[in-house]
């Protein structure tokens, strides 16, 4: 079978996406530097053709301003880690100049606590923009949505296999995976249930969206894929609920709650088979969490304000997600014009907490707070401002978007996946892909 140049081009941006799912969502500082290697390549590639280079340039007659104002925000980044005379810093950053005021022969600082990480940070905000300007360019139609979904459907699928298997067996270490940092959980690829129960949860979703495609589309016969992508729901949902972690099985219970009340309320034409599905999804929840683990879990996995422990060893630290937070808020206002640098959370916390000895937080539990420090008010008003555009314009608003904003506002205030290279680049996705103005041949 001969493939179009678009399937082509898409599949080898699936291939790249791919690599991100399976080392931990690309995320530490050699990933993103892969990453970044992989993706720009690839757009190099995509803009030898001419018609994606029409495709580009049209996006960028249209969104002038938001990728200009993006742009400033890279450079903000690079102007963080910027070496900077003493006399200098104590007006940028007066908190880090009173950091490094004991230490003789101060000389030049950059405004970063971590210029290292900083960097590398740059480049996963620069590979971001490369993956907006590459989804504008091969992906312009439904169909190429819905193959993007039967993607999603299939890596959620697999990862959800790994996971369960792993979990089933005691989560040991397998080569390059490292499932022993949560005993009691499924992980799958990643290091972290929470960022892969949030993975799999745009994985069910693109499941869902599919067989609600199919049942729109019953002039062609997919009855196969019916069956796939059906009995993908069911380990994706098992993967989501044995992850036992309650940001994930709270969105879970949201996503649920969604679909049935657009299907009952606002869907005009009934699809019943759909309604059962999402009605299965419950039920396995129930059946797994309330019979083998006991009933007591069903409530607790949604409980996800309550006070957790967090430390890297795996053993019970002095300070709760709810400290973590409230530091994360102090250190905003103690850097609040130009921000910490990205990725310097982890190096501001030691520097805080000198006697915390292996454990410490690598992350804030409330993404918002920790890139208002990060970036500062500056940096995060240039962020926003580029995006700004896209949320002003009703049109790129449907139930599937409103569903992912509905995620991120979540993410934002009570989790830290917003950080993870893969969860990052699926949030854009999504909701480029799915504006009401999108292709529809």
């Amino acid at each position: 079978m001969q493939l179009s140049k678009n399937k082509i081009y898409q599949y080898l941006f699936y291939f790249i996406l791919s690599i991100f799912i399976i080392f931990n969502g690309g995320n530490s500082n050699l990933l993103i530097q892969v990453n970044f290697i992989l993706v720009s390549l690839f757009f190099l590639f995509c803009i030898n053709d001419k018609n994606y280079m029409l495709h580009l340039k049209y996006f960028y007659f249209k969104n002038k301003r938001s990728i200009f104002l993006y742009l400033i925000f890279l450079v903000f980044l690079i102007f963080q880690i910027i070496p900077l005379p003493d006399n200098i810093l104590k007006y940028f950053s007066p908190e880090k100049f009173k950091l490094l005021y004991l230490i003789e022969n101060i000389s030049y600082v950059p405004i970063s606590i971590s210029p290292s990480n900083s960097y590398f940070q740059i480049l996963n905000f620069t590979s971001l923009l490369f993956v907006v300007l590459i989804c504008k360019m091969i992906f312009y139609t439904e169909i190429h949505k819905f193959r993007f979904f039967i993607f999603l459907s299939v890596s959620g699928f697999i990862s959800s296999l790994f996971a369960i298997l792993f979990y089933l067996y005691g989560n040991p270490d397998f080569l390059i995976f490292k499932n022993s940092f949560y005993k009691n959980a499924s992980t799958g690829f990643f290091v972290n249930r929470t960022v892969f129960a949030v993975f799999l949860l745009f994985c069910l979703i693109s499941c869902l969206e599919l067989l609600k495609y199919f049942e729109k589309n019953k002039k062609k016969n997919y009855f196969f894929l019916k069956i796939y992508i059906r009995l993908f729901v069911i380990f994706i949902s098992i993967g989501i609920i044995t992850s036992f972690s309650r940001i994930g099985n709270f969105l879970l219970l949201t996503t649920v709650l969604f679909y049935l009340i657009n299907e009952i309320f606002f869907e005009k034409k009934k699809n019943y088979s759909f309604r059962i599905i999402i009605l299965l999804i419950v039920f396995f929840d129930l059946i797994i969490v309330g019979l083998y683990f006991g009933r007591s879990e069903i409530i607790d996995r949604f409980y996800f304000l309550k006070e957790d422990f967090v430390s890297i060893s795996g053993e019970i630290s002095s300070l709760s997600r709810f400290d973590i937070i409230k530091f994360s808020i102090i250190e905003f206002k103690n850097f609040i014009l130009f921000g910490y640098g990205a990725g310097g959370f982890e190096n501001l916390f030691k520097l805080k907490f000198i006697n915390t000895s292996i454990q410490f937080a690598n992350h804030s539990h409330a993404d918002l707070f920790e890139f208002l420090g990060e970036f500062g008010l500056v940096g995060f008003l240039l962020f926003f401002l580029s995006f700004a555009k896209f949320f002003l314009d009703i049109k790129n608003y449907n139930f599937l978007n409103i569903l992912i904003l509905t995620f991120s506002i979540i993410i934002l205030f009570f989790d830290f996946s917003l950080h993870i290279p893969i969860i990052q680049i699926l949030f854009v996705m999504f909701f480029i892909l799915n504006k009401k103005s999108y292709g529809s041949s």
